[in-house]
């Protein structure tokens, strides 16, 4: 028979067994990075896009296989939730609609339940105050009247307070996003928030008499404002708003340096964002709906090969714990994020 001091001992042994906290169970769902914002993480420009994004019943979020978040190896799912054309407030909680389609925040709460994401990115705002499609056409049409003036005089008075403007929409949409993740379960900081600028899809350093036909009908004064001023000026407000609101912050407004829409001149093969492209195929899937800016809207963004690039240095800024960093092109010809 057992002494009494021993069956003691096999009970306690038992009891504390029974009342220790159960493990945690593992979370077996896939890691997954989601993308959110406009045209510039889309991946529009780079062609390939999803089905019912194409055009199809007035969808034309373009959104790419080729998109720079299908570029990142750092999970094992990619989602892309952004659309082309889209602004702050389409990004945000609020009941909206754009291009048929609904909040980028709510539909990230189901994504977010469904997988175990590691980082969610942002690109958004142009579409917002700096109407940089917008603005972009109408330095091009300064270029088609060779008396009058460029646009980059009066862009320069205006850009500061388009870009004062555009924060604190953003900043909302920072929020919501935030919200949206709470609401799948998520702490702020057990997930990667980066928000990125914007890089210039233009350059002075075109070919000075033929860059026109070549696809970049701009004056090269306005390019190079816009390359030099306007596309740095944009990076410095989304730097403040990362760091007001404790975002990771990839700058890559230089990202496409060298390798901007006709830099190339007669040989585009090198340059990562598109020249003005017209898709006379937008009507097969967008029918009459597509005349007019669809069958333009690829030009002056990222091309596959630019996406492709994106990707690498955002694979590469993910890995690291830096709270800012922007692309550069390095020895190799490749983008890395530094520091």
């Amino acid at each position: 028979m057992p002494s009494i001091r021993v069956l003691g001992l096999v009970a306690g042994v038992l009891a504390a067994g029974l009342l220790a906290a159960p493990q945690a169970a593992a979370d077996e769902r896939p890691t997954a990075v989601v993308s959110l914002g406009d045209s510039a993480i889309s991946g529009e420009g780079a062609g390939d896009y999803e089905p019912g994004t194409r055009g199809e019943n007035g969808n034309w979020c373009h959104r790419s296989a080729n998109a720079l978040i299908h570029k990142t190896q750092v999970a094992q799912r990619t989602v892309n939730l952004a659309c082309s054309g889209a602004d702050a407030a389409n990004v945000s909680l609020a009941d909206t609609t754009h291009y048929t389609e609904g909040s980028q925040a709510r539909r990230l709460i189901d994504v977010a339940k469904a997988n175990r994401v590691v980082a969610v990115v942002l690109q958004v705002g142009a579409n917002d105050e700096p109407a940089f499609a917008d603005t972009l056409v109408g330095c091009i049409k300064k270029w088609f009247n060779p008396f009058g003036s460029g646009c980059a005089k009066d862009l320069r008075v205006q850009w500061p307070a388009r870009l004062a403007a555009m924060a604190p929409k953003v900043e909302r949409a920072v929020a919501d996003v935030k919200t949206a993740m709470r609401q799948a379960g998520y702490a702020d900081g057990s997930y990667k928030f980066v928000i990125t600028s914007y890089a210039s899809p233009v350059t002075e350093k075109m070919d000075a008499i033929n860059h026109g036909p070549q696809g970049c009908p701009l004056r090269l004064a306005d390019a190079a404002y816009g390359r030099t001023e306007a596309v740095p000026q944009f990076a410095d407000t989304y730097r403040g708003i990362a760091a007001r609101n404790g975002l990771s912050y990839l700058d890559i407004s230089r990202a496409t340096e060298g390798h901007e829409a006709c830099s190339g001149g007669e040989n585009s093969a090198t340059e990562w964002q598109n020249r003005v492209l017209v898709d006379p195929y937008a009507w097969v899937f967008g029918g009459l709906d597509s005349v007019g800016i669809h069958m333009a809207q690829q030009s002056f963004h990222p091309n596959a090969r630019g996406h492709a690039q994106l990707g690498r240095c955002l694979t590469e800024y993910l890995a690291t714990t830096t709270p800012a960093a922007r692309c550069l092109t390095g020895a190799d010809g490749n983008l890395h994020a530094v520091a």
